[in-house]
């Protein structure tokens, strides 16, 4: 069964894209994360051009987040001032983001940056948490005690000047990484329709040793702002979000989700992000395949305007 995306300017199985919602669901369910990173490559797998596909999954992450940060506030575990803080700095990504998004795309090149991007980013991320899981999977075969870092130590991000206390999160830090990393943030998600989540969370726990009970809360509330801003910005700059793909992609993803939850419940941590760290590493292979790959045509024709 047919389904003509308005904005993407083709027809789609409906099947594949509830497919597609339901995969990319079950894998957020059962990993812990928001899913963006998979869902866009897999839309322009299916043929729906890169722009298209980032500016549709940020509507959808917006969604999933705005659910997900109200559990969080009702639960207490969302640092407001935090979260004020990097909202700053990714607001202003966000625009950056939208600028760079626009301009490459006048220019004819924004599909090799979401490709190259999304090359690099996966398979650094995805490389990264396989050695980390393998390491854990075997000083656990080995019954060697897991080294672990404690919240609220120092580092030298602790030492620069402007300092605040965030009180929620029990940590006495500069606001000049905290508007730094929400700037990446916001960058990273207006270009690439990610939202962060998966790179937020480490670089709050690791650069500036916030506590896991807060951490999750406060990155959904920065990606539903920046994903709602890119949202905005890319309906209204670029005329790319197809709000009927969204819808189709929200329904699958809402239903696999729930799948995805109950399934991680029987697996250990450790397995489950080897599987997480393979499934990047693949789409970033991917990716990589089909930069260096022949192309069917090895020619298109673009109109690019006559002078008066």
């Amino acid at each position: 069964m047919l389904i003509y995306l308005p904005i993407a300017d083709l027809p789609v199985n409906i099947f594949v894209l509830l497919a597609t919602g339901l995969a990319v669901g079950f894998v957020s369910g059962m990993f812990g994360v928001g899913g963006g990173f998979l869902m866009t490559p897999l839309l322009i797998f299916l043929g729906i051009s890169p722009g298209v596909a980032v500016a549709s999954v940020s509507s959808h992450i917006t969604a999933s987040s705005f659910s997900g940060a109200l559990n969080y506030w009702r639960r207490r575990t969302v640092d407001l001032q935090m979260a004020m803080a990097l909202l700053a700095g990714g607001m202003l990504g966000t625009w950056s983001g939208i600028w760079i998004f626009t301009t490459l795309r006048s220019l004819g090149q924004l599909d090799l940056l979401i490709a190259f991007s999304y090359l690099i980013m996966l398979s650094a991320v995805g490389g990264l948490m396989v050695v980390e899981s393998v390491r854990s999977i075997i000083r656990q075969r080995q019954n060697k005690p897991s080294v672990l870092r404690r919240s609220g130590s120092h580092t030298w991000v602790h030492g620069l000047p402007f300092k605040f206390r965030f009180k929620r999160s029990k940590i006495y830090v500069s606001v000049i990484p905290v508007f730094g990393i929400g700037y990446i943030i916001g960058v990273v998600g207006a270009i690439m329709g990610i939202g962060g989540g998966f790179l937020l969370v480490p670089m709050l726990i690791y650069f500036l040793r916030m506590p896991t009970n807060t951490v999750i809360g406060t990155s959904a509330v920065l990606t539903t702002a920046t994903m709602a801003l890119a949202t905005v910005m890319h309906a209204v700059s670029n005329h790319l979000v197809d709000a009927v793909l969204s819808l189709i992609l929200m329904v699958g993803g809402v239903i696999g989700a729930q799948f995805g939850a109950r399934t991680a419940q029987n697996m250990p941590a450790e397995r489950l992000r080897l599987l997480l760290g393979l499934l990047i590493l693949a789409v970033g292979f991917r990716f990589g395949f089909d930069l260096i790959s022949r192309p069917e045509n090895l020619y298109s024709i673009r109109s690019l305007g006559t002078e008066p």
